[in-house]
């Protein structure tokens, strides 16, 4: 039985009727063209209405301009005429006048106030950091001196902007006794301005920027303001880019963006008041409308699909579900590798520290079999000397030469158990070697000959005749094939008729194999994983085959296990071979 995942996909396309083919592509041309007009007619209707809200809202930031303005503009009247401030300037006491202005402030709620004596000197003011300080070449002292009523000015800063302040003439007895200043505090509407989405700016009769939300553009000539081009600021944050196609032409650029300008006139000196709109809002509501209706359009041309076409719909959504568990596999597969990465990278710092451990806990293993071994050298080289001594006094010196040259063969044989112990107690070096491995083994062999005797374990080994040359360092080579020995005969322990087989195998790769027939691997899995063991406590401490398989993967090369049919376990070491080695690297 073949279900619907394995039969062909058939060309739905192909095989509908022309009629079919003439509703859907009408029904195409049908969403495009209330896209389209759609799309238009919500944008101007869109359009109208963010443009009546600007300017609702320029009316109110005028009126509350304005507001300020009057509001201040009576203040220097008031204290023109006080009587204590008049007083303080005929006697010079300043004693209780910036008490009284600082007074006055709380009550009025104006910015600042300052009492100017006749030659510009600050002899009152709420700031009473200002006191003593000269303003006799400013505009507003001078100009209100020559003036009869109260006289507004517009004072540029040094670190930009604008200090606005009404000035008055305290005169008495038709004699000017000083200057009254009271500051307006049109800052407060930057401030306030700049938290909107809008963009604000005012500007004189001369077209001079005087307040903005940007500072950059306070001073400058309003063209020459909205061209600067400034770090990310309040309106490129509000001025996002839009589509020309999708809205009315605009009123404006700034900074190449498409803006809304709405202006009015300010009525006071002159000034007019802009504020600069982005379409972004219109541009947010048209989409979202125009996403409902290609969603409408959408559902409609899928529900046309699918029943035209069920058995293509069945399996699009199959392969759906099948990519979708493929991703969550791969996303698996992926925490796993990075998990295996870390692991392997905190093997291979644990192998570099305990691999010359590993190797001189072997060592120790082996020295009660290797004394043993030298032993009977000792005792044979006792007999031969005992038996020379009695050879020369009975005048057979030719017999004595022969002791002296089994001693000799004894003392040979004692050096190279010797000297095979001292070269697999040294650390191995980073220096790679052609190495045959059938000298890895017989060396092997040689080492652990005390151990195996002391088993009576049977060794079978299957080499080639010619030589299998490997690239490794034949120190961490021989410590490999030492650890597999040793797991072979932890794992025979009890087995009535212990048996080790190694064979050595060239073709694509250079295989060694370690098979024994004991009780084989209860945990493949965690075989290779540091600390990992099936001894008993003080047997051992599971990173013998951990620093075995990082060491053959260091030489190029892959270590695995698994169990024999008939019983037992089975390594493999499989290293490249040096000639093949050679040509993939040319």
């Amino acid at each position: 039985m073949t279900s619907d995942s394995d039969l062909p996909v058939a060309d739905t396309s192909a095989g509908l009727p022309w009629r079919v083919k003439l509703v859907v592509a009408a029904l195409i041309l049908l969403a495009l063209g209330v896209v389209v007009v759609s799309n238009r007619w919500l944008s101007d209707r869109f359009v109208d209405s963010t443009r009546n809200r600007a300017e609702v809202r320029l009316a109110l930031y005028t009126g509350n301009l304005m507001s300020e303005l009057q509001r201040t503009s009576v203040v220097p009247l008031l204290l023109a005429r006080d009587p204590e401030l008049i007083t303080a300037l005929r006697e010079g006491n300043f004693s209780a006048t910036s008490a009284k202005l600082i007074a006055l402030q709380a009550e009025i709620g104006v910015a600042s106030i300052r009492l100017l004596d006749m030659d510009g000197r600050v002899v009152g003011a709420t700031n009473r950091n200002l006191l003593g300080i000269s303003h006799r070449n400013d505009p507003y002292f001078v100009d209100a001196q020559r003036a009869k009523g109260t006289l507004f000015t517009a004072a540029r800063r040094e670190t930009g902007g604008f200090d606005f302040s009404y000035s008055r003439a305290v005169i008495a007895d038709g004699k000017t006794l000083g200057v009254i200043v009271v500051s307006v505090d049109l800052v407060k509407y930057e401030r306030a301005w700049s938290g909107l989405q809008d963009a604000v700016l005012v500007t004189d009769s001369e077209n001079t920027v005087i307040l903005a939300t940007e500072p950059a553009w306070r001073g400058k000539p309003m063209a020459e303001a909205l061209q600067a081009r400034d770090p990310p600021s309040a309106l490129a944050r509000a001025f996002q880019a839009t589509t020309d196609w999708a809205q009315s032409p605009p009123d404006a650029y700034v900074r190449g963006e498409a803006v809304m300008r709405t202006e009015t006139k300010v009525p006071f000196r002159g000034w007019r008041i802009y504020t600069f709109t982005a379409y972004d809002s219109v541009r947010e509501k048209v989409n979202g409308i125009l996403a409902l209706e290609i969603m409408g359009f959408a559902i409609l041309m899928a529900l046309t699909f699918y029943m035209l076409s069920r058995r293509a719909w069945s399996r699009s959504a199959s392969l759906q579900r099948e990519s979708a568990e493929l991703r969550m596999l791969n996303a698996r597969l992926q925490r796993e590798i990075a998990e295996r990465e870390k692991v392997q990278k905190d093997l291979e710092v644990a192998e570099q520290t305990l691999a010359q451990s590993s190797k001189l806990a072997a060592l120790g293993e082996m020295s009660a079999a290797v004394s043993h071994e030298l032993n009977q050298p000792l005792a044979a080289m006792k007999t031969y000397l005992a038996g020379a001594r009695l050879l020369l006094q009975r005048k057979r010196p030719e017999e004595a030469l022969s002791s002296f040259q089994r001693i000799d063969d004894l003392i040979e044989r004692m050096g190279a158990i010797t000297r095979q112990l001292k070269s697999y107690a040294r650390k191995g070096g980073e220096a790679f070697e052609p190495v045959d491995l059938r000298a890895c083994i017989s060396s092997a062999l040689s080492m652990m000959e005390p151990q195996l005797k002391a088993r009576v374990v049977k060794i079978t080994r299957t080499l080639p005749r010619q030589p299998v040359m490997v690239m490794a360092d034949r120190i961490r080579l021989e410590q490999v094939i030492i650890n597999l020995l040793r797991n072979a005969l932890d794992a025979i322990k009890g087995v009535k008729a212990p048996q080790i087989d190694l064979l050595l195998a060239e073709g694509e790769t250079a295989t060694l194999t370690v098979r024994d027939n004991g009780h084989g691997i209860a945990d493949l899995d965690n075989l290779f994983e540091p600390f990992y063991t099936t001894k008993k406590p003080g047997e051992g401490v599971g990173l013998g085959l951990a620093i075995s398989s990082g060491i053959v993967s260091d030489l190029g090369g892959r270590l695995t296990a698994r169990n024999s049919e008939d019983g037992g376990a089975v390594f493999e070491v499989q290293l490249p071979i040096l000639g093949k080695e050679q040509e993939a690297a040319e």
